[in-house]
């Protein structure tokens, strides 16, 4: 059995509270057009700094998603400029995307030689040994999309890697790393499992946000 609406619909929400919250989101995945179109039509404001800094993060996140990984790298390191040195794993993730567009493209010598220059010194730590392999795999394949290892050249590895990397650089200019809608379900998720759990056969069902979409 769901919530009885009866217990929240009486509860106010201010408007500027849902506001901030819709902003968040659309300023978190750099949709800029809508950021401005929403400014313009609720009247708040967003410190020019912001602005500055979601434009380029949408330029990073467009070439990390659409097969420029080094020119997402480069932006990045003028954005925040230690960022990467400081964070191997998301460095190696966006090098493994250049990797994967030159064997998508079937450049497999340069791929190889990309390979040992760049992601081999990576194999001196044992955690990135595992992922070497898998990625170093893929050459072996004549339609390395119908391989194993397929997953690594999907638009959601792409995703994973973008999504990381944009949380990434906003926790590095000491903003959120999650949109305050995504934060708000992660804690409604949590309070209805930890509900859930506590009363047992008599509690709430566990929660899903597909089936409250639909109530």
């Amino acid at each position: 059995m769901d919530v009885d609406p009866r217990h929240y619909e009486n509860i106010a929400i201010n408007d500027n509270d849902i506001h901030n919250i819709v902003l968040s989101y659309l300023v978190h995945n750099c949709y800029k057009e809508t950021v401005d179109s929403f400014i313009s039509c609720t009247g708040m404001k967003l410190p020019a700094d912001c602005l500055e800094d979601m434009e380029t993060r949408k330029r990073i996140l467009h070439f990390a998603l659409e097969g420029n990984a080094l020119k997402a790298v480069e932006l990045t390191e003028e954005l925040a400029d230690d960022l990467l040195e400081k964070n191997k794993d998301l460095h190696f993730d966006l090098l493994s995307l250049h990797f994967v567009e030159l064997v998508c493209s079937r450049k497999c010598t340069e791929a190889l030689e990309f390979a040992q220059t760049k992601l081999t010194p990576f194999g001196e730590v044992q955690k990135y040994v595992e992922k070497l392999e898998d990625f170093l795999a893929l050459l072996a394949y004549e339609e390395p999309e119908k391989s194993p290892m397929f997953h690594l050249l999907s638009l959601e590895y792409r995703q994973h890697v973008a999504d990381s990397l944009n949380q990434a650089i906003l926790a590095q200019a000491n903003r959120q790393s999650y949109a305050a809608m995504e934060r708000l379900i992660q804690q409604t998720t949590a309070v209805r499992q930890c509900l859930s759990q506590e009363l047992g056969k008599d509690g709430f069902p566990p929660f899903s946000l597909k089936d409250f979409l639909k109530s």
